[in-house]
Protein backbone atom coordinates (compact mmCIF):
# COMPACT_ATOMS: atom_id res chain seq x y z
CA UNK A 1 0.00 0.00 0.00
CA UNK A 2 1.37 3.41 -0.91
CA UNK A 3 0.36 7.03 -0.61
CA UNK A 4 -0.11 8.38 -4.13
CA UNK A 5 0.49 12.12 -3.69
CA UNK A 6 0.67 14.99 -1.25
CA UNK A 7 2.99 15.61 1.68
CA UNK A 8 3.49 11.88 2.33
CA UNK A 9 3.77 10.92 -1.37
CA UNK A 10 5.55 7.64 -1.96
CA UNK A 11 5.31 6.33 1.61
CA UNK A 12 4.79 2.56 1.64
CA UNK A 13 3.14 0.42 4.28
CA UNK A 14 3.27 -3.37 4.23
CA UNK A 15 -0.11 -4.92 4.88
CA UNK A 16 0.06 -8.11 6.95
CA UNK A 17 -0.87 -11.21 4.96
CA UNK A 18 -3.32 -12.20 7.71
CA UNK A 19 -5.61 -9.25 6.91
CA UNK A 20 -9.14 -10.04 5.78
CA UNK A 21 -9.56 -6.57 4.25
CA UNK A 22 -9.66 -6.08 0.51
CA UNK A 23 -7.77 -2.80 0.16
CA UNK A 24 -8.59 -0.47 -2.71
CA UNK A 25 -5.84 -1.12 -5.23
CA UNK A 26 -3.28 1.63 -5.81
CA UNK A 27 -4.38 1.71 -9.47
CA UNK A 28 -8.06 2.24 -8.58
CA UNK A 29 -7.20 4.71 -5.80
CA UNK A 30 -4.99 6.82 -8.06
CA UNK A 31 -7.63 6.90 -10.81
CA UNK A 32 -10.58 7.77 -8.57
CA UNK A 33 -8.58 10.56 -6.93
CA UNK A 34 -7.74 11.91 -10.41
CA UNK A 35 -11.49 12.01 -11.15
CA UNK A 36 -12.23 13.61 -7.79
CA UNK A 37 -9.84 16.47 -8.56
CA UNK A 38 -12.61 17.79 -10.80
CA UNK A 39 -15.14 17.70 -7.97
CA UNK A 40 -13.40 18.72 -4.78
CA UNK A 41 -10.29 20.37 -3.36
CA UNK A 42 -9.10 18.29 -0.42
CA UNK A 43 -7.07 21.10 1.15
CA UNK A 44 -8.55 22.02 4.54
CA UNK A 45 -11.72 19.93 4.38
CA UNK A 46 -13.27 17.46 6.84
CA UNK A 47 -13.52 13.89 5.59
CA UNK A 48 -14.91 10.55 6.75
CA UNK A 49 -13.57 7.14 5.77
CA UNK A 50 -16.09 4.37 6.52
CA UNK A 51 -15.02 0.71 6.57
CA UNK A 52 -11.40 1.97 6.61
CA UNK A 53 -9.80 -1.47 6.32
CA UNK A 54 -6.08 -0.75 5.94
CA UNK A 55 -6.48 3.01 6.29
CA UNK A 56 -5.19 3.59 2.77
CA UNK A 57 -7.87 6.17 1.92
CA UNK A 58 -7.56 7.97 5.27
CA UNK A 59 -3.80 8.29 4.87
CA UNK A 60 -4.22 9.51 1.29
CA UNK A 61 -6.72 12.14 2.44
CA UNK A 62 -4.37 13.45 5.14
CA UNK A 63 -1.49 13.52 2.66
CA UNK A 64 -3.64 15.57 0.27
CA UNK A 65 -4.27 18.24 2.90
CA UNK A 66 -7.52 17.33 4.64
CA UNK A 67 -7.79 19.25 7.87
CA UNK A 68 -9.49 16.40 9.70
CA UNK A 69 -10.24 12.78 8.76
CA UNK A 70 -12.35 10.39 10.83
CA UNK A 71 -11.47 6.78 10.04
CA UNK A 72 -14.00 4.15 11.19
CA UNK A 73 -12.98 0.47 11.25
CA UNK A 74 -14.48 -2.33 13.32
CA UNK A 75 -11.76 -4.98 13.09
CA UNK A 76 -9.31 -4.72 16.01
CA UNK A 77 -6.22 -5.70 14.02
CA UNK A 78 -7.05 -3.39 11.14
CA UNK A 79 -7.67 -0.52 13.54
CA UNK A 80 -4.32 -1.16 15.22
CA UNK A 81 -2.61 -1.21 11.81
CA UNK A 82 -4.17 2.18 10.94
CA UNK A 83 -2.95 3.61 14.26
CA UNK A 84 0.55 2.24 13.61
CA UNK A 85 0.62 3.79 10.13
CA UNK A 86 -0.39 7.16 11.56
CA UNK A 87 2.44 6.95 14.10
CA UNK A 88 4.90 6.16 11.30
CA UNK A 89 3.85 9.33 9.47
CA UNK A 90 4.73 11.49 12.47
CA UNK A 91 7.47 9.52 14.25
CA UNK A 92 9.07 12.44 16.11
CA UNK A 93 5.91 13.68 17.81
CA UNK A 94 4.53 12.38 21.10
CA UNK A 95 0.95 12.44 19.80
CA UNK A 96 -0.41 10.90 16.61
CA UNK A 97 -1.36 13.24 13.77
CA UNK A 98 -4.01 15.75 14.85
CA UNK A 99 -5.47 15.47 11.35
CA UNK A 100 -6.74 11.90 11.63
CA UNK A 101 -8.95 10.25 14.23
CA UNK A 102 -9.00 6.46 13.96
CA UNK A 103 -12.15 5.05 15.60
CA UNK A 104 -12.74 1.39 16.27
CA UNK A 105 -16.40 0.60 15.97
CA UNK A 106 -19.38 -0.50 13.94
CA UNK A 107 -20.01 1.78 10.95
CA UNK A 108 -23.81 1.49 11.24
CA UNK A 109 -23.73 2.55 14.89
CA UNK A 110 -21.41 5.40 13.94
CA UNK A 111 -23.79 6.56 11.20
CA UNK A 112 -26.75 6.34 13.58
CA UNK A 113 -25.07 8.48 16.26
CA UNK A 114 -23.04 10.87 14.07
CA UNK A 115 -23.85 14.55 14.59
CA UNK A 116 -21.03 15.86 12.39
CA UNK A 117 -21.19 16.85 8.73
CA UNK A 118 -18.38 16.19 6.28
CA UNK A 119 -17.23 17.72 3.00
CA UNK A 120 -16.17 14.32 1.70
CA UNK A 121 -17.14 10.76 2.62
CA UNK A 122 -15.54 7.59 1.28
CA UNK A 123 -17.22 4.26 2.03
CA UNK A 124 -15.75 0.89 1.09
CA UNK A 125 -17.89 -1.83 2.72
CA UNK A 126 -17.28 -5.53 2.18
CA UNK A 127 -18.91 -6.33 -1.16
CA UNK A 128 -20.83 -9.26 0.37
CA UNK A 129 -22.38 -7.09 3.12
CA UNK A 130 -26.15 -7.54 2.83
CA UNK A 131 -26.79 -3.93 3.96
CA UNK A 132 -24.43 -2.54 1.30
CA UNK A 133 -27.18 -1.08 -0.95
CA UNK A 134 -28.65 0.89 1.97
CA UNK A 135 -25.47 2.75 2.96
CA UNK A 136 -25.65 5.79 0.63
CA UNK A 137 -29.28 6.36 1.66
CA UNK A 138 -28.40 6.13 5.35
CA UNK A 139 -25.63 8.71 4.93
CA UNK A 140 -28.00 11.15 3.21
CA UNK A 141 -30.87 10.50 5.65
CA UNK A 142 -28.60 11.32 8.59
CA UNK A 143 -27.45 14.55 6.91
CA UNK A 144 -23.78 13.56 7.23
CA UNK A 145 -22.69 15.22 4.00
CA UNK A 146 -22.50 19.01 3.77
CA UNK A 147 -24.30 20.76 0.94
CA UNK A 148 -22.17 20.35 -2.16
CA UNK A 149 -20.24 17.54 -0.45
CA UNK A 150 -19.08 14.40 -2.26
CA UNK A 151 -19.69 10.75 -1.36
CA UNK A 152 -17.60 8.07 -3.05
CA UNK A 153 -19.04 4.61 -2.59
CA UNK A 154 -16.98 1.56 -3.55
CA UNK A 155 -19.00 -1.54 -4.43
CA UNK A 156 -19.21 -4.64 -6.56
CA UNK A 157 -20.36 -4.73 -10.18
CA UNK A 158 -23.83 -6.02 -9.30
CA UNK A 159 -24.82 -2.74 -7.59
CA UNK A 160 -26.35 0.15 -9.52
CA UNK A 161 -27.03 3.49 -7.84
CA UNK A 162 -27.75 5.50 -10.99
CA UNK A 163 -31.40 6.07 -10.04
CA UNK A 164 -30.48 7.94 -6.86
CA UNK A 165 -31.17 11.67 -7.38
CA UNK A 166 -27.75 12.56 -5.90
CA UNK A 167 -25.86 10.13 -8.17
CA UNK A 168 -23.30 11.91 -10.37
CA UNK A 169 -21.28 9.20 -12.10
CA UNK A 170 -19.96 5.65 -12.01
CA UNK A 171 -16.35 4.62 -12.59
CA UNK A 172 -14.90 1.13 -12.98
CA UNK A 173 -11.23 0.18 -12.62
CA UNK A 174 -10.76 -3.54 -13.07
CA UNK A 175 -13.10 -5.22 -10.58
CA UNK A 176 -13.46 -2.03 -8.51
CA UNK A 177 -16.60 0.07 -8.96
CA UNK A 178 -17.12 3.56 -7.60
CA UNK A 179 -20.37 5.49 -7.52
CA UNK A 180 -20.00 9.21 -6.91
CA UNK A 181 -22.76 11.24 -5.29
CA UNK A 182 -23.09 14.98 -4.61
CA UNK A 183 -25.34 16.40 -1.91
Amino acid sequence: MRIITGIYKGRHFDIPRSFKARPTTDFAKENIFNVLAGYIDFEGINALDLFSGTGSISLELVSRGCEHVVSVEMDRDHHRFICDCIKKLTPNTPQPSPHILPLRGDVFRYIKSCKQQFDFIFADPPYALKELPTIPGLIFERGMLKEGGILVFEHGKENDFSNDPRFVEHRTYGSVNFSIFRN
